[in-house]
């Protein structure tokens, strides 16, 4: 029976790794060897924090976005065949481990200009187009993304592409220089610039027609100030799409405090992501839903191939799978040090 290497989060909050079998492939499945997988630092993260905080449940496997190499594919190949680079994503399949089991619809083919390490970045990569999408920008519409991790600065690489303005807020200057090499243009850092002034004025005289919150946490401050650089009517009401991204958290006020603000919160990937009978296989009406996890997928990788999303910049770690606890203690204790996380199988 084959056995893998996996990281596990502990009741603890530890994050370690262990030995276990290979599942048998289900109906659609496919058998990955696994050569690279990216850590988020944001909700990723979520759960070894709060363990540290407060020890709860069992040993859990982790990770969602690998990609590596076909080895057997059981059922509906999707085109999917043995020595195929594919990018995987998923909770509970596209795991960080040097072997993993996936569902069809959540593995594509990559292109062959683009690396596993540029391809790894798919999951986070769609779940940032997903909210862009949310927002609805239009050819020279104005916005703003608070937060400058991984989703942040994909999602503004995205609305820039999209023919949106947009400026960005972020506290940690490190991140600011690694979004400026991705080709983010216009940037405040909140802990040194007044942000409100300067979008005010970045933003004038149109008022921004959509932001994203792009961070976890506490998010009520931050809203009420991007809230004053939204567009106002006539008669003084804040109008536009504010996208609730992540793990943030707000407190929303009716109508008295936020006008006629409408709030979007955005979930994941796109159509079809988390159930399963989609995942394995199941098609819905292309009419009736175009943008499906897929197609998303298909979308971003094109995108990387056209060298029109940059994400290597945002790569500051390469690990070997065995170091993945000093991994996760870096983005823990140190997020202005760490942002793109790499890890390295060995077979």
């Amino acid at each position: 029976m084959l056995k893998r290497t996996v990281a596990v989060i502990t009741r603890k909050g530890e994050v370690i790794t262990r030995k276990e079998a290979v599942p048998e492939l289900k109906e659609n499945e496919v058998l990955i060897k696994v050569m690279v997988s990216l850590i988020s630092p944001g909700t990723e993260m979520n759960k070894p924090r709060d363990r540290r905080v407060k020890p709860d449940g069992e040993d859990e496997v982790f990770g969602y976005a690998n990609a590596g190499e076909v080895m057997k594919v059981n059922g509906d190949s999707r085109g999917l065949k043995a020595g195929m680079r594919v990018v995987a994503m998923g909770t509970g399949y596209a795991i960080h481990g040097n072997y993993a089991v996936v569902p069809i619809n959540l593995v594509m083919p990559i292109p062959e200009d683009v690396s596993y390490e540029e391809a790894v970045f798919a999951h986070l990569g769609i779940t940032a187009m997903q909210g862009v999408r949310r927002a609805e920008p239009a050819l020279g519409s104005y916005g703003i993304v608070l937060g400058q991790g991984i989703v942040g600065n994909l999602a503004a690489q995205l609305f820039q592409l999209a023919g949106a303005r947009v400026i960005t807020w972020e506290g940690v200057a490190a991140r600011l220089r690694i979004a400026k090499k991705c080709g983010v243009k216009n940037q405040v850092n909140f802990k040194t610039t007044d942000a409100v002034a300067a979008t005010q004025a970045f933003c004038a005289p149109y008022g921004a027609d959509f932001a994203m919150l792009a961070f976890g946490g506490n998010a009520t401050k931050a809203l009420d100030q991007a809230k004053l650089c939204m567009k106002v009517s006539q008669d003084g009401h804040a109008m536009g799409n504010i996208v609730l991204i992540g793990g943030c958290k707000v407190e929303v006020g009716g109508g008295a405090w936020s006008g006629n603000l409408d709030f979007r919160a955005s979930s994941r990937t796109g159509a079809g992501y988390h159930d399963a009978a989609w995942e394995h296989g199941r098609d819905y009406p292309a009419v009736f839903c175009e943008y499906n996890t897929r197609r998303n997928m298909h979308e971003f990788l094109t995108l990387l191939s056209e060298k029109r999303v940059k994400v290597a910049p945002m790569i500051t770690h390469r690990m070997p799978l065995a170091e993945v606890g000093t991994a996760a203690d870096l983005l823990l204790e140190h997020p202005d040090q760490a942002l793109g996380m790499i890890l390295e199988m060995k077979h």
